[in-house]
């Protein structure tokens, strides 16, 4: 066997384990599959994410960090804003955030954790244009343009965010959340 296709399977049997819960299984092969090949991210940032399931976060830290060399993509930024906003470094969290989605504007991740950060430091209106390029991709992310609506609440810009809601209710008026901010926004310009 070649050391592309070891790496490959290797990698995959790490996958497998790790969606099974077998974290040492999982460790086992994604460790095996770092030493096939050792310009790939993916063992690391599975490795990463055992590491964060164990509570290990220095050690996730560092193996994102490595993936993040090999190949800068968002999912390894993403998994260090994460440790970074566990470990209040508010700051750092923010700008990996920033990171992952001006490489991907579809990472749920990096979009909610970077509305949740937003919220917790007063920096709303930063979040605003990561959840409208996400909305440009996928206008029917009805999750997200909640979340907007939401956010747009919370910076008194009810109008803004009664015209999300309206599309979202226009796609699916059975959106019990949107129907229900719908309302409250009406009762309030009461």
């Amino acid at each position: 066997m070649s050391g592309q296709l070891d790496y490959e399977i290797n990698k995959e049997l790490g996958e497998c384990y790790l969606f099974m819960g077998d974290l040492d299984k999982a460790e086992e092969y994604y460790s095996k599959a770092m030493t096939n090949n050792g310009v790939h991210p993916d063992p690391y940032l599975g490795l990463a994410t055992i590491a964060v399931q164990r509570g290990e976060l220095d050690q996730a830290m560092t193996l994102y960090r490595k993936a993040s060399t090999i190949e800068p993509d968002d999912r390894a930024l993403s998994g260090m804003a994460l440790i970074e906003m566990e470990r209040g470094e508010a700051a750092e969290a923010f700008t990996h955030f920033r990171g992952a989605l001006a490489k991907n504007p579809e990472n749920l991740v990096a979009i909610f954790g970077m509305v949740r950060l937003g919220h917790a430091e007063s920096r709303i209106e930063e979040t605003l244009p990561y959840l409208r390029d996400y909305l440009a991709i996928d206008p029917a992310k009805h999750d997200v343009r909640f979340t907007l609506a939401g956010c747009l609440v919370s910076l008194g810009r009810h109008a803004e965010a009664g015209a999300e809601l309206e599309t979202i209710l226009a796609q699916d008026p059975r959106y019990a959340a949107a129907k229900d901010l719908a309302e409250e926004l009406k009762r309030i310009a009461a």
